[in-house]
């Protein structure tokens, strides 16, 4: 691993071939994949060398000796467990770990509501499962969009994760559209998924309403997309949302489809399918001024929503002036007749870290009412967001970190994204680079 790394040619602009001093890895994998992670290994070490990270132990020549010289043993896995841990500090036995894949668009700013329905939750997730995050640029230009702000929000994104407690140790990080198995695995399944099974899904006749005569086919292949996300990683559990259950569920249907006409009598199928991974309760959070919707970062209106980087006193004015309910004695949580206020009490707990029990006696047994509330929230709010901003801050004022850690995660994705895209390539009868 010590010997010095050169890239010898380019193909289809990221298909990276080098040589290892005068001799090729082989593995169980296939050429390409082993060449990309010998560049893997070698992008790592110039990031370590220019950038401040924390310690991290390199392997020795009798931990690749153990590992079979494996580089980086756990990126050869094509399955959805991973039984190699995801820190130096892990020893002994470990546990298979299955894999979850999960990303957000870089469209507008994010949100407390992605903040704490998915980016947060994936903090948890990453000492548990083996966790691939993207930033899912492809799907964003599916309505449109910016040209000139698209790169600022998809490296913001990716800045959030990382404050957020993202680990790029524990985590693979990278930009969706950096691995080009995203494409090529949606036109595969593009010519296997029925147009009435795309017909019936209800995001896109919702969005299609709103985009009119500019809707685009790209919105309406949009589940397609979010399919290839899933299969190319082999992923075991997603972490969904009521409102993308329908898509995952389309993925499952996607998957079996093509198994059962490309490898109905194959031992190992070319794809898995994905399970839903529930969030935990409270962690959907409606829109400011109607507790009946979803927050959303494309709503016209921006004090429906709390952008993640809003800073504290326009946090508390759009607090303060949020929808409520009046003609009550007290603040009321799980009255499906007051969805504003059991959506501000569902946010102080997640923002707060208090039990329900707990603040349903600070608040509602006490008989609080929204004048002392609404403060209260803002003030929780803003503690907890700006730990958060200090560290994006820091972030964002050092951009070689920021592109060093999405440029090792494509290629660390790109491991098995290739391997799943080369089985599905030869499910089909395609004649694959790997066979020349």
């Amino acid at each position: 691993w010590r010997t010095k790394i050169t890239p010898s040619s380019f193909i289809s602009h990221q298909r990276v071939l080098a040589s290892v001093g005068n001799r090729c890895i082989v593995e169980t994998i296939s050429m390409r994949s082993a060449m990309v992670l010998a560049l893997s290994l070698a992008t790592r070490v110039a990031a370590f060398r220019t950038v401040s990270r924390p310690a991290v132990a390199y392997p020795t020549s009798s931990s690749l000796s153990a590992s079979g010289g494996r580089l980086f043993p756990r990126l050869y896995s094509t399955t959805t467990e991973s039984t190699t841990a995801h820190s130096p500090q892990e020893s002994g036995a470990t546990k298979p770990r299955v894999r979850v894949l999960s990303g957000v668009q870089p469209t507008g700013r994010l949100t407390l509501g992605n903040y704490l329905g998915a980016i947060r939750q994936w903090v948890d997730l990453q000492d548990e499962y083996d966790t691939f995050f993207c930033v899912v640029d492809l799907h964003a230009i599916t309505a449109p969009h910016d040209p000139k702000k698209l790169r600022e929000e998809t490296l913001s994104a990716a800045a959030v994760y990382l404050a957020a407690g993202v680990d790029p140790a524990k985590s693979k990080i990278f930009v969706q559209s950096h691995v080009k198995a995203h494409s090529e695995l949606c036109w595969l399944l593009n010519t296997q998924t029925p147009i009435n099974w795309l017909e019936r899904m209800i995001q896109y006749k919702e969005k299609a309403v709103k985009q009119g005569d500019n809707v685009g086919v790209g919105l309406f292949d949009y589940p397609v997309l979010m399919a290839a996300d899933i299969l190319l990683y082999q992923a075991g559990k997603v972490p969904v949302g009521e409102d993308q259950r329908q898509h995952l569920e389309l993925t499952r249907d996607i998957a079996r489809r093509f198994n059962d006409i490309f490898a109905k009598k194959a031992k190992q199928k070319p794809f898995r399918e994905p399970e839903a991974l529930i969030v935990k309760e409270g962690a959907r959070v409606m829109s400011l001024l109607d507790g009946t919707s979803k927050m959303s970062k494309s709503a016209e209106n921006d004090n429906s929503r709390i952008n993640l980087l809003d800073t504290p006193a326009e946090i508390r004015k759009k607090i303060k002036r949020c929808k409520t309910d009046s003609g009550f004695d007290s603040i009321e949580w799980g009255n499906p007749e007051r969805p504003e206020a059991t959506n501000l009490l569902n946010i102080y707990q997640a923002v707060s870290g208090k039990a329900r029990s707990e603040i349903e006696a600070e608040v509602c047994v006490s008989g609080m009412q929204w004048g002392a509330f609404k403060p209260l929230l803002a003030e929780a709010v803003v503690g907890h967001l700006e730990p958060i901003q200090e560290r994006y801050r820091e972030i964002m004022a050092d951009p070689g970190y920021l592109t060093g850690i999405l440029k090792t995660g494509a290629i660390e994705a790109s491991v098995v994204a290739d391997e799943t895209l080369a089985k599905a390539q030869k499910a089909m009868g395609f004649l694959t680079f790997d066979e020349l």
